[in-house]
């Protein structure tokens, strides 16, 4: 009966190598493909019923190390960027995994910091890696998570502190896709071996699947950005602690007006009970749950749906708990356990 089920998982895996996305999968499990058992498939694709505390051990630095480089790009002031009157100089952290190698290609996971902070805040920088870093490594050595490119970028514009001003983060923030989808993206994966055969926005829109953005706090309103005015270049979302608007029925029409089905996304959100963002951020995910015309489903799976929350109890607005939220992502999505 073991051996039966080690077959079993192994068949999975090779059956889900072959697939390059979700729907693939879901043809397989309609078709009834013979050994594949749709239950233990489902689960393995699910999300957890609780937020999965990371293990202590992971703070320390792993055996298997991927590597940290700068990135350096040209974009557009960002209030006037569609005039592209001012050229700025911007930079980016990039992770890539242990044994990075261009023969294969990654996933790519975007993700933002929140305020009073810069591209260096999520990983450290290239001389002075910090803790997520590390457990980035370890998730990664010990099979939890798949090795994938992690871009921190920044949606500073003029000056470091600009993510200390509130209004003109907010401001930042919307203007951001322009940035991300022109110059970000492109300057990304044009440098490493992704699934986008090329970096036209043709390219990038048909490489969707492989790619995330996700932040906490304004790094959170970012991802909402970007679900809202690039949808159509990503197909996973994971904000946390930082909401955009209670108006489902806008977010439902970006979706409609990108000619998108509820099975072409998939949202992961988080927050914790005594975070000061807790109560907007859960309104708003409660009024995308009870949309009338269910664009947006609530379910822990993409088989059944493309929304799915959790809440840790206590957790307030801290990088402690915006760890917590982007690791449980992070051993979710492209992955197989």
């Amino acid at each position: 009966m073991k051996m039966l089920k080690q077959l079993n998982v192994l068949l999975l895996c090779i059956l889900l190598t072959a697939c390059s996305s979700i729907d693939e999968l879901s043809r397989l499990l309609e078709n009834e493909e013979p050994n594949v058992n749709k239950k233990n498939v489902q689960e393995m694709l699910s999300l957890p019923n609780e937020l999965v505390e990371i293990p202590k051990d992971y703070f320390k630095e792993a055996s298997q190390k991927g590597s940290l480089v700068d990135l350096y790009y040209q974009s557009f002031e960002s209030k006037t960027y569609l005039q592209k009157s001012k050229i700025i100089e911007k930079h980016a952290i990039v992770y890539l995994p242990y044994n990075y190698t261009p023969d294969n290609k990654y996933n790519v996971f975007y993700l933002m910091h929140g305020g009073w902070s810069n591209e260096t805040t999520w990983l450290g920088s290239t001389q002075q890696p910090n803790a997520f870093k590390n457990i980035i490594d370890n998730a990664i050595e010990h099979g939890e998570m798949q090795a994938m490119i992690i871009v921190c970028p920044t949606y500073n514009n003029l000056s470091e502190s600009d993510s200390g001003d509130y209004s003109l983060a907010i401001t930042l923030t919307n203007n951001y896709h322009n940035e991300l989808v022109n110059d970000l993206i492109p300057a990304v994966e044009s440098e490493y071996s992704t699934y986008a055969q090329d970096v036209t926005l043709e390219g990038l829109q048909t490489s969707r699947d492989h790619r995330a953005f996700g932040g906490f706090s304004m790094g959170s309103v970012a991802t909402w950005r970007t679900f809202e005015h690039s949808l159509n270049y990503f197909r996973y979302f994971m904000p946390s602690s930082g909401s955009l608007t209670s108006d489902a029925e806008y977010l439902a029409q970006r979706v409609k007006d990108l000619d998108y089905q509820w099975n072409d996304f998939f949202i992961f959100a988080a927050s914790g009970t005594d975070d000061f963002a807790y109560s907007s951020f859960k309104r708003q995910i409660d009024a995308m749950k009870s949309i009338k015309d269910r664009t947006f489903r609530f379910a822990n799976n993409e088989e059944d749906g493309n929304l799915y929350y959790l809440e840790r109890e206590g957790g307030i607005h801290s990088e402690e708990y915006a760890r917590v939220y982007i690791y449980n992502g992070l051993i979710w999505v492209w992955n197989v356990n």
